[in-house]
């Protein structure tokens, strides 16, 4: 059953359904990626009246030949079958295999859900039925890839629907698809499935630091514009840093995507619209308001008769998700003039990143070859008309990027729509997250382990950005930095009989040259230097995803005390949360003082691709080679010539 409200404006569609809740974590741990975040915004919106004014639609699931327009069927069947009773014993071990999932006996139904309920709105957009609709969905899709599920995504919902209205639906006079992607991370997975095809111009602005910030792959650079027919209809934004917010997004808006998007002039838009570059999440560090989704969304709203579909992604502060979901809704459903003007300034990363955006596309667009101001950054966001303007940006630390601020808003509107200015963001309730992990943290900061170092961490000013935070000369990007800050109890030297050498040509932390890495097994006849640095298996972890993939979410420990005692026994374990990371085998040297000791390298398998010529042997450049020499002269181990003579014989030594 649907319900229409009395509206004499645009025919808006709406999704929500509680079944979607029925997805949560085992045992109900806590995540980022739960039930709240969708309840949050229901709540919101019908405390506004929203749903009034809609066209309320009911959920439906989507169909495995529809699904597998874009998903393989070992995929799909994961997915239908996870949540049976005959895989329960299972379950959280299958989950393990992948990056960033989790499984539970409502998850199949969820996943399913939301699939189905974005490629209902995007049918009845597509038909006419409705001008636009926003589909309330979880769990998320966009990093979901054909055969795998992965960053909270099960299935890629938006994709599904978009290859649905090009390939099932010809009558519907579809022809040409932009999909946004704002979440705050890469859409890796829709971006592989069109990555070919030229009927679809995806477009993800996401933080990318170098290709350090999750998914963390290259996938997300702006020089990956698409593939054969494809090529040029992929379109990525890639922030350098965190804290980019209203002013950073509307002038790649303005000087990227808006110029693309005259000359493509797609027959429908579908936002793949996660909200985690709000002001306050959690996750996402980043710092758009309310005010600036609804000023994406307005300018959007040009093109395509207004046929916009959007598809919850992420976003994980519940305040700023709903308030942002609020804002867009308003947008999408009224059509009475409102005038505001703001002022705001961009980072000058933020000018690099769309130069060298247009630089990489212009043979594609010509619009984009068009010459730009010379600073970005002293260029004004201009008014925007039919939007309220929201000063829910409570931050005022950031004197970089002054927040954006109402002019002024005439005063016989002010009864039209929920003002956006109401809309403030408890930047605080993301403390939430911060105490989910407390209890393993709480445990495993009591238990000691020795992390014997063989690489740039030799020098101790390079470790401790590990547990502080910061940079040290010669890295091209900072570190995270632990929870637990506290220095290392004791350091100490050894030696190890294992082979150290230098592979890879390039580091997202040191640039162009190899990175040191240890044979994953020992021999005699090899001779390692190595600094041993007594810290918190609690500390250890947050060092482990730091040297592998930057923003893990960690709800859970990476290496548990389970895996402490069993490696003990195996000698080494790799972790398959971080298997895309170059240092995920945990490797076992023995006790010190009654205290493991552990180090981290690549597998065995990773060694013998070195071997083989299939992974690049590459000599350190000489800021990462200078770092050891530090690390080893300052410790007294070796002179600085014997130093530069022992990273010089790794370097050139065979396997």
């Amino acid at each position: 059953m649907e319900t229409n409200g009395e509206s004499t404006h645009r025919r808006v569609g709406l999704i929500y359904d509680e079944r979607m809740c029925k997805h949560f974590t085992p045992d109900d741990e806590p995540h980022p990626e739960n039930p709240n975040r969708i309840r949050a915004i229901w709540s919101k919106l019908q405390a506004a009246g929203i749903p009034q004014r809609c066209v309320v639609l009911n959920a439906r699931e989507a169909e495995d030949r529809t699904i597998a327009l874009v998903h393989t069927k070992n995929h799909i069947d994961l997915i239908r079958n996870i949540s049976s009773n005959n895989i329960s014993s299972r379950r959280n071990r299958i989950a393990s295999k992948f990056n960033s999932i989790y499984f539970n006996e409502g998850s199949s139904e969820a996943a399913y859900l939301a699939a189905g309920s974005v490629l209902e709105v995007a049918e009845r957009v597509a038909k006419g039925d409705l001008n636009s609709a926003f589909a309330i969905v979880r769990p998320p899709g966009h990093h979901a890839e054909e055969n795998e599920p992965m960053g909270f995504c099960l299935y890629n919902n938006v994709a599904i629907a978009t290859s649905f209205l090009l390939n099932e639906r010809p009558e519907l006079g579809v022809n040409k698809i932009l999909i946004v992607d704002w979440d705050i991370h890469h859409g890796n997975g829709t971006q592989k499935m069109f990555w070919e095809d030229p009927r679809v111009l995806f477009f993800s602005i996401h933080r990318f630091e170098f290709g350090s910030f999750y998914p963390a792959t290259n996938d997300g650079s702006y020089t990956m514009v698409g593939g054969g027919r494809g090529k040029g209809y992929n379109i990525n934004i890639p922030w350098e840093n965190g804290r980019c917010g209203d002013a950073d997004y509307i002038s790649a808006w303005d000087h990227v995507l808006i110029p693309v998007v005259k000359e493509f002039n797609p027959d429908i838009i579908i936002i793949s619209a996660g909200f985690d570059a709000a002001v306050g999440d959690p996750l996402g560090g980043c710092r758009v308001t309310p005010y600036g989704y609804a000023v994406m969304l307005k300018k959007l709203m040009e093109f395509a008769q207004g046929k916009i579909v959007m598809a919850l992604e992420g976003g994980y502060n519940l305040d700023s998700i709903a308030n942002s979901v609020l804002a867009c809704m308003e947008v999408l459903l009224d059509d009475k003039p409102i005038t505001g003007s703001s002022e705001a300034y961009p980072f000058e990363s933020t000018w690099r990143v769309i130069q060298a955006v247009r630089q990489e596309l212009c043979a594609f667009w010509s619009t984009l070859a068009d010459e730009l101001p010379k600073k970005l950054a002293g260029t004004k966001v201009p008014p925007v008309q039919n939007i309220l303007i929201s000063s829910s940006d409570s931050e005022d630390d950031n004197k970089e990027v002054p927040s954006i601020a109402s002019e002024s808003i005439e005063k016989d509107v002010q009864d039209v729509i929920q003002p956006l200015s109401k809309l403030r963001v408890d930047e605080d309730s993301h403390d939430k997250l911060a105490t989910a992990s407390a209890a393993w943290r709480s445990d495993l900061s009591k238990v000691e382990v020795w992390y014997a170092t063989y690489g740039s961490n030799l020098c101790r000013s390079r470790f401790l950005r590990y547990i502080e935070g910061g940079q040290v000369e010669g890295m091209r990007r900072s570190c995270s930095g632990s929870v637990d800050k506290n220095p290392p109890k004791e350091i100490m030297w050894k030696t190890v009989p294992r082979r150290l050498f230098f592979g890879r040509h390039h580091s997202f932390t040191w640039g162009p040259g190899g990175v040191a890495f240890l044979h994953p097994e020992s021999n005699i006849q090899d001779k390692a230097y190595m600094r041993l640095y007594k810290i918190t298996l609690e500390q250890f972890n947050d060092i482990l995803c730091q040297e592998n993939i930057s923003n893990h979410v960690m709800t859970s420990p990476v290496f548990s005390l389970t895996d402490l005692n069993s490696i003990i026994n195996q000698g080494s374990i790799s972790i398959d949360v971080l298997k895309k990371g170059w240092y995920h085998n945990v490797i076992y040297l023995g006790m010190e003082q009654s205290t493991p000791i552990l180090s981290m390298t690549c597998p065995v398998m990773d060694f013998e691709g070195f071997k083989s010529g299939k992974f690049p042997l590459c000599a350190p450049s000489e800021g990462y080679a200078n770092t050891i020499v530090k690390g080893l002269v300052e410790g007294k181990q070796l002179s600085e010539q014997e130093a530069k003579a022992y990273v010089q014989e790794a370097s050139a030594k065979p396997l």
